[in-house]
């Protein structure tokens, strides 16, 4: 099968390699054209670790390249481009021809179905908790694949299509796929903010001072307190929407094949088994750029919507916005875009299983 990838960094390019090792067809597109530069002089990709392959994906010039020249169109981008790209690919997509988000940030399935419908055009969106491979980008023709994931939450927009969006998952990706109860459990399946705030505040200054450093071995005792404190934070939170979502200890024992222990614990196992990661080693990180505004920033939303505020996580918003002198709230630019402070609990729910915006929602 052909799978257009809007997104050209290193989720995008081990995304790339896992579809080429599936038997599929995978095309690359950079969204500011730098992400392929490395590879339009028809260079192979190489990708080590957790796959071993060398190969060369195809590479589109723009948007509608990409929508016109595959069938399935997945999404591998940071959360703060994907209103962007998603405006870009909503005049060139066709009926019928599904969309995958991985991973899921801030209701953006919700944001793109309703948009396409409002211009004649049903298709399904699957969105992701979590990413199916990690990895970092060692050059611009190299990645370097941390793991695949044995398990990823998914569901899909509407919902009537969720058994056919997981079973496209299963032939593009392999069997890993577990189908959660729509999107507000999705969005709440997504553990990386909660954890990459609790990593990147502890060793924020390894990443401002560019340190290398290992993730996994610096999830000391009391960051790990801190991850397993958020972690009830959101499980409240679930609970509360009657929402069953993994839990912390079946995320890493899942995603990093450890047994289950003190989250300080298993990470100190996956970093002696070589799993445990590389620290970022710049501010700019997307621990911080990404999952605060369009991760942490949906929690607190979704805590206040539900009753259960989620202190840790609001704290965590407003840290990191007095760190970096930005307003972290404020970024978000999808939350706006659907009307979520016009919305009560059941207009969302209603819209995430139709995939239609109620009236007074952010249809432009």
């Amino acid at each position: 099968m052909k799978v257009g990838i809007a997104g050209a960094g290193s989720i995008a390019f081990a995304t790339a390699a896992l579809l080429h090792q599936m038997g599929h067809a995978p095309m690359l597109w950079s969204p500011s054209g730098a992400g392929t530069e490395g590879l339009r002089a028809g260079g192979a990709l190489r990708a080590t670790g957790a796959i071993e392959t060398t190969f060369t994906p195809a590479l589109a010039g723009d948007a509608c390249e990409l929508a016109s020249e595959c069938d399935v169109i997945v999404l591998a981008i940071p959360g703060y481009g994907h209103k962007a790209v998603m405006d870009s690919l909503i005049p060139c997509l066709r009926a019928g021809q599904p969309v995958i988000i991985s991973s899921h940030a801030s209701f953006g399935a919700l944001y793109l179905a309703d948009q396409l419908k409002a211009r004649g055009i049903d298709l399904p969106v699957t969105a992701w908790g979590t990413t199916v491979v990690t990895g970092r980008k060692q050059a611009p023709d190299h990645v370097q694949v941390n793991t695949v994931r044995s398990l990823v939450d998914l569901c899909t927009v509407p919902a009537a299509e969720s058994d056919a969006g997981k079973a496209l998952c299963e032939q593009l990706f392999g069997e890993r796929f577990n189908l959660r109860d729509g999107l507000l459990a999705i969005t709440l399946s997504n553990l990386n903010p909660q954890n990459h705030m609790g990593i990147a505040l502890a060793n924020a200054t390894r990443m401002e001072k560019g340190e290398t450093w290992g993730q996994g071995e610096h999830v000391t005792p009391n960051v790990g307190r801190l991850l397993e404190a958020l972690d009830r934070e959101r499980l409240a939170i679930a609970d509360k929407l009657g929402l069953p979502v993994r839990t912390i200890f079946e995320h890493f024992h899942l995603s990093f094949h450890v047994p289950v222990a003190s989250i300080s614990e298993m990470n100190q196992q996956m970093h002696e088994l070589g799993r445990g990661g590389m620290g970022p080693a710049t501010a700019d990180s997307r621990y911080v750029t990404e999952d605060v505004p369009f991760g942490l920033a949906v929690t607190v939303a979704l805590g206040r919507m539900s009753g259960c505020p989620a202190v840790l996580h609001q704290a965590g918003v407003e840290i990191f916005s007095a760190m970096y002198g930005r307003d972290f709230f404020g970024e978000n630019d999808l939350l706006p875009a659907i009307g979520l402070e016009r919305m009560n609990l059941d207009d969302l729910c209603q819209a995430a299983s139709s995939g239609r915006l109620p009236e007074g929602g952010g249809r432009a």
